[in-house]
């Protein structure tokens, strides 16, 4: 055996024993409770034809970057759909979330930009902070009063604070209108990672919500493929400096520069999601009916004050859920996750299984998410299983 496969095996091993390791099964007729489709756009015919459509027309890829040859009309639509959705004045679309997130940070760091990063940011904000060859500080979750204290002692001449406006596991909300006064105040930038906000609640996110898409200070980076059902990533930018943001992006992001646009037909699908945003915005406002009655539910089904506040969120069976579509349950370790998730897949439910490193050690969450077209019966049906596996893995004290 070569040094290699016997280094393979080792780390195969020592995740099986730590309940970390990952699969890539199938979730074909499976209750979902564990996609990103927050709207039930992604099999939408509306989006299907549209994918179609283009595709005919512009073939199945970009063929190239988009500075060379890979810009299409279906993607200044796209951009041009956004802003208008978002009430931002420019944008850029990438081929990820993730890939966006690479490229505004590299595109905006360097030894003179300090990076502000809250502890639980999402691996792609991470990622692109530790390559933007920057100053990089951690706050604590939510740590507005740290956040102020290091932009106000900084030695560099520009900070960019990097959060999440929902935060994908626990789906609590950032305290945006502090965190972008602070950035006023201080010559900084704010970058958002809208992923779990944009098209759920409000439909044009939570950076719109909050008053603040004309604010100059704030970028707003998003995905494609959750709430639009399609995929791909954007950059948006508002007030004066929007233009000469996008085109500094356009220009040094190697994650744009050095990758093959975003395929025609999903540009095409999320453009169709944006319309279909903004003709029924009431199609976002459906997802916070869904997670109340899922946490409604599951307060009734799990032990009483089973809701965070009520006892120490440490403890398992502990409720998780904010402004997003994400509503946690903490179950402990790892392998107790592990477990639970099997179990669920058995009874024909996909959850999320969270485990180390998305969240720390001892903290390990079943994550539900919720879908405006899901059926109330058929989702309370589902929350009884998945309660009943929870308080049975979990040790949940009656």
């Amino acid at each position: 055996m070569s040094a290699w496969q016997q280094w393979l095996q080792e780390r195969a091993r020592v995740r099986e024993l730590r309940g970390l390791t990952r699969a890539t099964d199938e979730a074909t007729g499976l209750y979902d409770l564990a996609s990103n489709d927050y709207l039930g756009l992604a099999r939408d015919p509306r989006l299907v034809e549209a994918a179609h459509r283009a595709s005919l027309r512009h073939g199945t890829g970009a063929s190239a970057s988009r500075v060379v040859t890979g810009t299409h009309p279906v993607h200044r639509e796209l951009e041009g759909g956004l802003c208008r959705l978002t009430g931002r004045d420019e944008a850029l679309v990438f081929s990820s979330g993730y890939l966006a997130n690479l490229g505004i940070l590299g595109a905006l760091g360097g030894p003179g930009t300090l990076l502000v990063v809250d502890e639980q940011a999402h691996a792609s904000l991470i990622d692109g902070a530790r390559l933007a060859r920057s100053p990089l500080a951690w706050t604590s979750h939510h740590g507005v009063q740290e956040t102020i204290d290091l932009l106000a002692s900084r030695n560099q001449p520009r900070a960019v604070v990097v959060v999440e406006s929902v935060y994908s596991v626990g789906g609590d909300a950032a305290p945006l209108a502090e965190l972008a006064a602070a950035c006023r105040q201080y010559d900084a930038l704010l970058l958002v990672d809208e992923a779990h906000s944009l098209g759920v609640g409000t439909a044009g996110g939570a950076v719109r919500a909050a008053s603040l898409a004309g604010d100059p200070s704030v970028v707003v980076t998003a995905t494609l493929s959750k709430a639009l059902g399609a995929a791909g990533g954007a950059v948006l930018f508002g007030g004066e400096p929007a233009g000469m943001l996008r085109t500094h992006l356009a220009s040094t992001a190697r994650s744009f520069i050095f990758d093959t646009a975003l395929a025609p037909g999903c540009a095409a699908a999320a453009g169709e999601a944006v319309r279909i945003l903004e003709n029924d915005p009431a199609l976002a406002a459906a997802v916070p009916t869904q997670v109340e009655l899922m946490t409604d539910t599951l307060g009734r089904l799990l032990p009483a004050g089973s809701r965070s506040g009520q006892r120490n969120p440490a403890e398992p069976g502990v409720i998780e859920s904010g402004a997003g579509a994400v509503v946690s349950l903490r179950v402990g370790s790892a392998e107790t996750a592990t477990s639970i998730a099997a179990e669920l897949r058995e009874a024909r439910i996909a959850v999320g299984c969270f485990r180390p490193p998305s969240v720390p050690d001892g903290v390990s969450r079943i994550r539900l998410t919720a879908r405006a077209n899901q059926h109330p019966e058929e989702l309370a049906d589902a929350l009884v299983t998945v309660a009943a596996t929870v308080s049975r893995h979990a040790g949940v004290p009656a």
